[in-house]
């Protein structure tokens, strides 16, 4: 019974037959592994043995032994392995401003040998981003968040304003010049004429599409009826030449923050502003219209709503972001009213520094001394030049950085506006619970009473009503989604602008004192002949 239960021996040809495969499998992989050391291409050899098996696992999915460079494992599979993962650093590369590679360049271990990439690589590559879809689209709005809009070759520019009409008909028309390289357009370059309203009409529909769902549409600039009344009267003075010119860059700088937004960029009422050349008339833009004064009636009642409704916050971010932005927008109204009168100041001086010119060259005319009327003469001169100067750093300090504190009060108002439209997502998907609620309740009194006539219609608004609920929350959470984002980019875009505004209002303060400086010096050893 023992000898039964013991297992038969292995025939001498079974194990002779096993050895002559296992010694087959071995001289095969040592010369497969010569050939990868003498050269071969790791990369198509890895990408076709992918594309030939289907079901072989994903990357991602195998077992950190088998992809980690510590392994103890063969000498070859520590290199394809290295490969392998280097192969999808490099796919990601393409599409990715936070290439993988940084992670061997900041790690203090020694880094893994790399084979250089051959280019007929290039279609498996391609056919490796058809497979992993996921991955290339994050990286995609990685690559566009932190491009914030510059990858977008477009230049627009606001000039050439021209008064059409007359009388309390007349308009000015202004000249959109655009120059892009991007293919959603039809020519390069292009140039349309445009009117005051038309700006208002695009900003309304742009406001119509976008700010509910949570994007920060850049406000267009305001009106102002006293200005324009002066421009179609047809007075010829200073302040009417300064408000048009006023007009002018307020409009410039609202189509370059538009057409900085990249999901405002891609609409098609934008591109047809920028090129077409006949646009449909602008309608309900004035300010004295019933639509606006239905404007201003909304507006109101919005306010009163925000008062009334009180949201339970259950995320930080929102709550203390709201909160940066409230202070945020007092302390550039503070701001701006101080660079107001900073700009008010200057302008006061240039006027007092032409009257103070002008009374030293009256009194150098009637002076007897030669040289004292000579040195009060050109005293008037230098402070002519100065006055020139006073002027120049008055409209720095205006358009350089009081229209820049303008801009983003009215920036920060659309910016708290999603807000409150979140709030009002917020609001409509706890009047849907609720009336989910009573939709319910309703249910079960039927059903307690029995009657079944009422039933099949009360289970239908029940289902209709969960479908809302669910769409609410879903609606709440995108617009959530999409604030955030906004945010950053909004965050990113102040940073950059306030930046270069700062430099370029420093250097015209140090060109300024700079000039004087070379005025009064040159006028000092005329001061010092004086006998």
């Amino acid at each position: 019974m023992a000898a039964e239960r013991e297992p038969p021996p292995f025939g001498d040809g079974d194990l002779e037959g096993e050895e002559e495969e296992d010694a087959a499998a071995a001289a095969a992989d040592d010369e497969e592994f010569r050939e990868l050391e003498a050269g071969e291409d790791l990369f198509v050899s890895t990408t076709s043995t992918l594309e030939s098996s289907p079901s072989s696992p994903d990357p991602a999915s195998l077992p950190a032994e088998d992809i980690s460079v510590k392994s103890n494992g063969p000498k070859s599979d520590v290199l394809v392995d290295d490969d392998h993962e280097d192969l999808f650093a490099e796919a990601t590369e393409e599409v990715s401003l936070d290439s993988p590679e940084k992670d061997y360049r900041n790690s203090p271990e020694p880094t893994p040998a790399i084979t250089p990439v051959s280019p007929t690589l290039l279609a498996p590559r391609a056919e490796l981003k058809m497979s992993h879809p996921k991955m290339f689209e994050v990286s995609k709005e990685e690559l566009e968040e932190e491009a914030n809009g510059d990858v977008f070759d477009i230049q627009v520019s606001v000039s050439d304003p021209e008064k059409v009409g007359d009388g309390m008909n007349a308009y000015m028309a202004y000249s959109v010049s655009t120059k892009t390289t991007l293919s959603m357009f039809n020519s390069k370059e292009f140039a349309v004429k445009r009117r005051f309203s038309d700006f208002l009409g695009l900003h309304s529909k742009l406001a119509s599409k976008y700010i509910h769902v949570g994007y920060i549409v850049p406000p267009a600039p305001e009106k102002s009826l006293v200005g324009m009344t002066k421009v179609k009267v047809g007075k010829e003075d200073p302040s009417s030449a300064d408000f048009v010119e006023k007009r002018r860059a307020s409009l410039e700088r609202y189509l370059q923050r538009t057409i900085k937004h990249p999901t405002l960029l891609q609409d098609p009422d934008l591109r047809q502003f920028l090129e077409s050349s006949e646009l449909p008339r602008a309608v309900s833009t004035q300010a004295l219209s019933g639509a606006g004064i239905l404007r201003m009636v909304n507006k109101a009642a919005d306010a009163v709503n925000k008062m009334t409704i009180k949201m339970n916050e259950s995320d930080a971010w929102f709550e203390e972001k709201q909160q940066q932005f409230e202070n945020l927008d007092q302390q550039l109204r503070k701001l701006q009213n101080s660079v107001d009168l900073l700009v008010c100041h200057r302008k006061e001086l240039s006027v007092n520094t032409a009257a103070f010119a002008k009374s030293a060259a009256m009194l150098g005319n009637s002076e007897d001394h030669t040289a004292l009327s000579r040195a009060l003469s050109q005293l008037a001169e230098v402070e002519e030049k100065i006055d020139q100067l006073h002027q120049e750093q008055a409209n720095a300090d205006f358009y350089l950085f009081a229209e820049l504190l303008s801009d983003y009060v009215r920036l920060i108002t659309s910016v708290k506006g999603v807000f409150d439209y979140r709030m009002k997502c917020w609001q409509k998907w706890q009047d849907a619970q609720a009336t989910l609620q009573k939709k319910r309740e309703a249910d079960a009194k039927l059903q307690y009473a029995n009657k079944p006539d009422k039933l099949q219609q009360a289970k239908e608004e029940i289902r209709e009503w969960e479908a809302r609920v669910q769409q609410g929350e879903r609606d709440f959470e995108q617009i959530s989604k999409t604030i955030r984002k906004e945010v950053g980019r909004f965050e990113k875009e102040r940073v950059k602008d306030f930046k270069s505004v700062i430099i370029k209002y420093l250097e015209s303060l140090v060109h300024t004192q700079q000039q004087l400086i070379k005025y009064w010096e040159a006028f000092l050893p005329e001061a010092k002949a004086i006998a």
